[in-house]
């Protein structure tokens, strides 16, 4: 239809400003033309692909760190809160979404546990290479982008497990990013605290809501079955993971890299997926198709009904 083709410019439009604003920030920051071309798809996509091996770190370089932190944080927010900012010239959208508030909210507190830790642990003792670092993997890891300016799998204690563990939020609905998504945590949240409502109260009528508006039972419903058909994916993922010879720890992150679109992991996998055997480099193959297309849109096309239909 003549709106949804409308739409659909206008979303192209936010698209490539934040492609060419990224671009030109990275060259302010001190990349060349075609590493600043490269990375800038490449974060604005949340796709985590660089030019070279050592990912952002290669630049060594705070400013670039900084312009890169920025755009993965742009780029995981739902691109119509962007399209209404443009239009309005406004950033009132913003705080009045829901999921833009808790996306926020996440970051900022993961963001503060990964650098308290750092330092608590003494793994920097330069203040800001420390903090820059430790924002840095912890809005590219939740955003599932993935690039990195340090070996994060080498951090100490829990840090590691609970960045992949942000993986599986990922960023906002309507965004580049990949995971399970911010909204359809809210309404789990918020469906678990109506079942507990409902124990003290069960003639109640409680409502699920998102902000002030009631969502749909169907649409808690097909949450749930999405959450649902995302364990069982990954558990049988994680099973023939294991099955090719990987250790729990790689086998685990491995199936969080694929399915969550983040890209590195833990253990054999930390600096990618070279060493391991074909068969696993299938598996996360499929892994990342399912976790691109969100499952559904992939399981769709090897049911019978679809076809007959």
């Amino acid at each position: 239809t003549p709106r949804i083709t409308e739409t659909a410019k206008a979303l192209w439009y936010v698209y490539f400003v934040f492609t060419m604003l990224c671009m030109l920030g990275y060259m302010a920051a001190g990349m060349e033309w075609f590493d600043a071309l490269c990375h800038a798809f490449s974060t604005v996509a949340i796709g985590g692909f660089s030019t070279h091996d050592l990912s952002i770190g290669h630049f060594d370089s705070t400013a670039i760190n900084i312009v890169t932190i920025i755009f993965m944080f742009l780029a995981g927010i739902n691109f119509s809160l962007h399209f209404f900012a443009w239009r309005k010239i406004s950033v009132r959208h913003y705080m009045q979404d829901p999921e833009f508030r808790a996306y926020g909210f996440i970051l900022l507190i993961l963001s503060a546990v990964v650098v308290v830790s750092l330092f608590w642990n003494d793994t920097y003792t330069d203040a800001q290479a420390g903090v820059i670092d430790g924002v840095f993997q912890a809005v590219s890891i939740a955003t599932t982008t993935g690039f990195t300016t340090a070996n994060y799998a080498a951090w100490p204690g829990a840090l590691p497990v609970l960045l992949i563990f942000a993986s599986f939020i990922g960023g906002c609905a309507g965004s580049t990013a990949g995971g399970i998504k911010v909204i359809r945590w809210l309404l789990i949240a918020k469906q678990g605290a109506r079942e507990i409502a409902r124990l003290v109260h069960p003639s109640a009528e409680i409502p699920v809501k998102i902000g002030n508006k009631a969502v749909p039972f169907r649409v808690v419903d097909a949450v749930w079955g999405f959450f649902s058909v995302y364990v069982v994916v990954f558990s049988v993922m994680l099973i023939l993971m294991m099955a090719t010879g990987l250790d729990q720890v790689t086998a685990f992150s491995a199936v969080a890299a694929a399915l969550n679109n983040l890209g590195p992991g833990l253990g054999e996998v930390a600096a990618g997926f070279m060493t391991v055997p074909d068969l696993a480099k299938w598996i996360a193959v499929i892994g990342m198709l399912l976790g691109r297309l969100e499952i559904f849109t992939l399981l769709v096309l090897v049911t019978p009904t679809f076809w007959r239909s």
